[in-house]
């Protein structure tokens, strides 16, 4: 190789070097449930936009969405929408203003929820499944750590089945159970809320209706300071969010650790779709290790 080469491939590796420092993840979303869902995802305070925040996943489908160096917001799935050509409409879970692109609009409840905070440079992700504001769907989310496992998370039994009546959500073409009410959404008592005299973790306890919650989905949040079982952390390259984790098997039955460590379909569905939305740039945030590791090897291989 001559010198102005190597100079070449030394300069190539440090510009991409330069950007491991801004490494952010990917989210992997995969819709197994039989029938469509329309995720929503929307920002956080002071963090730009996902490519979309609101769009169409027929079953089998998959999506992965680029996210940036400290990005925050949250990511869920509406069902039974309906628009217009001008992206006008309505759903009848986790509805966000009316619009097929939520456009800043949060879900409305109820709706099962994942929320993070992604690390910038080598801070690690805090991230979460919550069922605060009620349940629609099943879901886990798997992340694929840069340095090693991280622990999986969700909710991947139907709630919907069990939930009790004064929480429950009725609607669709069959006029069954669509989706579950938090106590908060369906009472609107302090105690249910956390809020008032009952707004601190001293004072807020889990309630019945967030204990079943609990009961059934052990890794997520079942009520506001259910911190302690319910926050993960993970340097993670890719975070695979899966609705519908059991529709697979068939199996309606509660998840056991683990269904949730090794579900169906999250490696590559088998009967799936991959629809790409991602830009040449996330490249870098696909390498199967970390980018000073993959140059220092190259640079030796090639000196």
């Amino acid at each position: 190789m001559t010198p102005s080469m190597k100079g070449f491939f030394i300069n190539f590796f440090l510009i991409l070097s330069s950007f491991s420092s801004s490494y952010a993840s990917i989210f992997t979303i995969t819709n197994n449930c039989p029938h469509p869902i329309w995720p929503g995802t929307l920002s956080g305070a002071g963090t730009p936009p996902l490519p979309t925040t609101g769009f169409q996943l027929e079953s089998g489908q998959s999506v992965r969405l680029p996210s940036t160096p400290g990005w925050s917001g949250r990511i869920w799935g509406r069902t039974g929408c309906n628009f217009d050509e001008s992206g006008i409409g309505k759903c009848q879970t986790g509805d966000c203003g009316g619009r097929l692109e939520c456009d800043g609009n949060g879900a409305t409840p109820p709706a099962s929820l994942f929320e993070i905070t992604v690390g910038i440079g080598d801070d690690k992700d805090f991230y979460d499944v919550s069922i605060v504001d009620g349940y629609n769907l099943p879901l886990i989310v798997v992340p694929r750590g840069v340095y090693g496992p991280c622990n999986a998370t969700g909710c991947a039994s139907d709630l919907n089945l069990g939930c009790p009546k004064e929480l429950q959500v009725v609607g669709g073409e069959s006029g069954g159970v669509i989706a579950c009410k938090s106590a908060c959404e369906a009472f609107g008592l302090d105690q249910y809320c956390c809020s008032g005299q009952f707004s601190n973790p001293n004072t807020c306890h889990p309630s019945i209706y967030s204990s079943i919650f609990k009961h059934a989905c052990p890794k997520a949040y079942s009520y506001a300071y259910d911190d302690g079982t319910s926050t993960f952390t993970c340097k993670a390259y890719d975070y695979t969010i899966l609705f519908c984790p059991d529709e697979n098997a068939g199996s309606k039955k509660k998840a056991t650790n683990e269904t949730i460590s090794t579900p169906p379909g999250v490696e590559e569905p088998s009967n799936g779709e991959f629809i790409h939305l991602v830009s040449s740039s996330t490249i870098l945030q696909l390498l199967p290790f970390p980018l000073p590791i993959l140059l220092f090897i190259i640079i030796n291989l090639l000196f």
